[in-house]
């Protein structure tokens, strides 16, 4: 099984994520996943912070306090998402997860619609890789911490908006799901 190392996540990804019945698959997947200090400031619901708190105590999720030329960077992105005609604009914990991403090599972990798009549209983050819940449970899957089943493809898929009540883009979902009925087929 290929296990990353490090992961760094946003608010809205952890928000979601703690709601999920098999949350801690994340951490058979990464070593450790990075919470950004200021994340924890919006974080207002008491599950979410009691998981984190966990996820803290266990050496499963680590702080990361931002130096100040990180910091700098992400305002520099926040601004030119601001300028960008097709980038949503961004706020400072998803832009700080950009840029410790492509300055670390962490994968970023985001359910925000700028944060995915950056990589695609600002050539200076076209290297850094984001995912979703759907990339993180596809991979997951590809890696053995999950079964798929065969009889029911989706059904991962389904579990995690049942308990989080995030729905996926129906394309990327529809790709997934094929994958996971390729996956079965071979074996």
């Amino acid at each position: 099984m290929l296990r990353r190392e490090f992961a760094i996540a946003d608010t809205c990804f952890l928000i979601d994520w703690s709601r999920y019945r098999r949350r801690d698959i994340l951490f058979r997947l990464f070593r450790t996943v990075f919470v950004p200090e200021n994340v924890l400031n919006e974080v207002k619901s008491e599950n979410v912070i009691t998981w984190i708190s966990e996820g803290l105590r266990s050496d499963k999720l680590a702080l990361y306090t931002p130096v100040s030329d990180e910091v700098e960077e992400a305002r520099e992105l926040i601004e030119e998402s601001r300028l960008h005609p097709q980038l949503p604009s961004m706020d400072l914990p998803e832009a700080l997860c950009l840029v410790i991403g492509r300055r670390r090599g962490y994968i970023v972990l985001t359910e925000n619609r700028a944060a995915l798009l950056a990589p695609k549209l600002l050539s200076k983050y076209r290297d850094v890789e984001v995912w979703r819940a759907l990339e993180v449970l596809l991979n997951a899957i590809r890696y053995n911490i999950i079964e798929p089943d065969c009889s029911n493809p989706r059904k991962v898929f389904d579990e995690y908006c049942h308990d989080t009540l995030h729905i996926f883009p129906s394309k990327t979902l529809n790709e997934a799901i094929r994958e996971v009925e390729e996956l079965c087929r071979r074996t």
